[in-house]
């Protein structure tokens, strides 16, 4: 790995472990989760990177993909079991985090097992390992706790602006052959849960990426693609930030976003659920392996 890419990844990491944890201490009960993810990402420009993706704030039975709609007044409850997953990224390299807040302290053997997941997940790191080993670790660990883990959520390869790439890291025992390599960045990312341990997409969708440049018709749609070919590229955005940038209407905004959607132009991510009632903590953090040696990028 070449040293520039090896130290912007050491930079990504450095300025993600500080936000995540002033994200954890920050987040309290009544706060507005518009203001948590606005806070987080102007702190990731303050120390000199930029949000990789979104910050998510995914409660309770929501596992992923929830960031704040412009102007969102949903508050922070006191029962709320919360995933905080921050994205950094320098020059492109990114280091991508996440953490559980349980509120009320009665679920913290819930949070505990994705953690402790992670934890002996990462024991097991090395240059040569079998993928699969990973998710064996991951699952078994999550079901001495009394939980699921989420079969169809995985970590991820990490790669110059893209936050999924090869290989796929399993949250179960799924016996992939294939072996870390040296110079490989990605993430492992357990996800625990009291549900069934499937998650199924749900109707909102606040978070967008580019796919499929091409010439678009309308002028707001041309508009939204040269803003989102210069600032972020193949990277995540929330539609927040289109508005932040380019002050549209609403109407002018969805309908564009329709255009660019239905030409294949953007890819969306609607917010991804268990079943009604249950609960999903997270554990995240991205590692890199390089001249043979592991590097935890996020503490």
């Amino acid at each position: 790995m070449e040293k520039e890419e090896f130290d912007c990844y050491l930079k990504a990491g450095k300025i993600a472990t500080k936000v995540k944890a002033n994200a954890r201490k920050h987040a309290k009960v009544g706060m507005t989760l518009f203001d948590l993810a606005e806070g987080i990402e102007e702190e990731i420009i303050e120390e000199g990177g930029r949000p990789a993706f979104p910050v998510n704030l995914s409660a309770n039975n929501v596992a992923a993909h929830y960031t704040p709609k412009i102007n969102d007044e949903l508050e922070i409850r006191e029962n709320d079991v919360l995933k905080i997953d921050i994205g950094v990224h320098v020059e492109g390299f990114i280091a991508d985090c996440a953490c559980t807040v349980d509120f009320s302290g009665k679920n913290q053997k819930l949070v505990e097992a994705s953690e402790k997941a992670l934890e002996n997940a990462l024991t097991l790191v090395k240059p040569g390992l079998e993928i699969g080993k990973i998710g064996e670790e991951i699952e078994k660990t999550i079901k001495s706790f009394g939980f699921n883990p989420v079969y169809n959520l995985s970590g991820h390869g990490l790669a110059k602006y893209e936050t999924h790439a090869f290989p796929t890291i399993p949250n179960h025992a799924n016996k992939d052959s294939k072996v870390l390599e040296d110079e490989m960045a990605f993430a492992i990312e357990p996800f625990a849960t009291d549900g069934q341990g499937h998650v199924m997409e749900g109707n909102e969708v606040e978070i967008f990426s580019m796919q499929a440049p091409q010439n678009c018709r309308g002028q707001t749609a041309r508009k939204i693609l040269a803003l989102v070919e210069k600032e972020y590229r193949t990277l995540p955005f929330a539609e927040r930030w289109i508005q932040k940038e380019l002050n549209l209407s609403e109407f002018e905004r969805k309908i564009a976003l329709k255009e660019l959607m239905q030409r294949g132009i953007l890819h969306q991510y609607p917010i991804l659920h268990e079943q009604k009632g249950k609960l999903v903590s997270q554990a995240e953090t991205s590692i890199i392996i390089n001249n043979g040696e592991v590097k935890i990028l996020v503490e």
